[in-house]
């Protein structure tokens, strides 16, 4: 059995990531997040208890897991203090000692959100639909060299003078640019100094602790945040997320080698959601679409925004098996399509020649140039809620599930039924 497994999303996020990495630790000892920052959400049911967790590793929720941030990941040290008060709230009481953070990860301090805002109330109708917590301004300044980085802390004299400089630049653009009121200098130093000592307790080699666990044969669980279409490079761009979602950021952001990952497992709903802006084909803008909203309880675990919601569409998870190389796929909410008469699922897209195409464009703009073209399958009209035997599935459910097998050349190898860990068919643990 693999040692090193990847846990991501290969539709637009939101697809139940979350409940996958909650199973699948339990056979972890290492649990990492390598991207991305506190506007990613995994919601855990554990019996009737429910956590959100964003920055911190869902591996949090195992006693024996040692959770990693790394240098991927933009850190708020507000967002990540005030979830660690949440799971203590939970029962969760050893949270921050069981976290560690790469000293690279970048510190997303209070002007990242101040320019975020602005800058999706100056886009207008063209806004991104970002969830306005700094993420991509963090990550903007991480690339252009200006940004903080957790490691800063050690050195408050080189901190003052990296955050002088960076907020000369930010609240200029602030003010002249937006026309919004700028950050001060003091409110942010006052604020990191309350939580400096506790965020350098927490400070770690990463890539180090990885090497040394690979090497010592240690289950270790990458967790991915956002999904493959919210990626940077490969997603719907302009709406995107800040960094790489696929499986090749799991390598960068964390430290560990390519040829280390053993496992690559894609979670996908049975249909497909997304949140904010951007091109959305199989989208239902109709009752049955607020029908599977309402049933799937689609809203955003961070920020309660409604999902849009549509078809399974086949096309774009071709491209996110070839990405991200996947082994497998968790298929999700399989129950949220129970009471439906009959399913679509998008098969190819017709292009304004009338041709076909079998792969999604990488622009945003070029969507509107597609019409997707769906295949009907019949519904089964029973419940699947808590069945946790494939061949106890509806015939209907068998076939739809088979089908989708099928159009993506990967196996299935867990399938949700609820969302409780016991609600949950096995086919295959990738870590077990």
């Amino acid at each position: 059995m693999p040692n090193n497994v990847v846990v991501l999303g290969t539709q637009w996020g939101d697809e139940g990531k979350g409940k996958i990495a909650d199973l699948l630790t339990v056979n972890a000892d290492i649990v990492v997040r390598s991207q991305g920052g506190n506007n990613a959400g995994h919601t855990l049911v554990v019996g009737d208890k429910k956590v959100v967790v964003r920055l911190v590793p869902s591996g949090i929720l195992h006693s024996s897991s040692l959770c990693l941030i790394g240098s991927g990941v933009v850190v708020s040290p507000e967002a990540l203090f005030g979830e660690i008060a949440e799971l203590k709230a939970s029962g969760i009481t050893d949270a921050e000692s069981r976290i560690k953070i790469s000293a690279a990860s970048s510190l997303l301090l209070p002007i990242h959100v101040a320019i975020d805002k602005a800058s999706e109330l100056k886009r207008g109708k063209n806004a991104i639909g970002t969830t306005g917590r700094g993420i991509g301004p963090c990550y903007e300044d991480k690339i252009a060299r200006r940004g903080l980085r957790v490691g800063d802390l050690y050195d408050m004299e080189v901190f003052k003078e990296k955050l002088q400089a960076l907020l000369d630049y930010r609240n200029f653009t602030l003010k002249h640019y937006f026309g919004a009121e700028e950050v001060s200098f003091d409110s942010i130093l006052e604020g990191i100094m309350q939580v400096r000592e506790r965020l350098l307790a927490m400070v770690a080699d990463v890539s180090a602790i990885l090497a040394d666990a690979r090497k010592s044969g240690k289950k270790i669980l990458f967790e991915g945040a956002q999904g493959t279409f919210l990626d940077i490079d490969y997603g719907t761009y302009p709406y995107v997320t800040s960094s790489n979602t696929v499986a090749g950021g799991c390598c960068t952001g964390s430290g560990a080698g390519p040829r280390h990952i053993e496992y690559v497992l894609g979670i996908c709903k049975a249909y497909t959601t997304r949140v904010g802006g951007g091109p959305f084909p199989t989208e239902l803008n109709d009752e049955l679409g607020e029908h599977i909203r309402k049933v799937g309880a689609e809203f955003g675990a961070v920020t309660g925004r409604p999902r849009r919601v549509g078809w399974y569409d086949a096309v774009a998870m071709r491209r996110a098996v070839d990405i991200n190389s996947l082994s497998g796929l968790a298929l999700m909410k399989i129950d949220v399509l129970d009471d439906l008469d009959e399913l679509k699922i998008c098969t190819a897209y017709r292009l304004e020649d009338g041709s076909e195409s079998l792969l999604p464009p990488l622009a945003a703009y070029e969507y509107s140039k597609v019409t997707p073209i769906y295949e009907t399958m019949p519904g089964w009209k029973s419940s699947t809620v808590g069945i946790t035997k494939f061949e106890d599935l509806p015939q209907n459910a068998q076939a739809y599930i088979r089908r989708l097998e099928q159009l993506a050349g990967v196996p299935v190898a867990i399938i949700s039924t609820g969302p409780e860990r016991e609600q949950t068919i096995m086919v295959q643990n990738p870590m077990a």
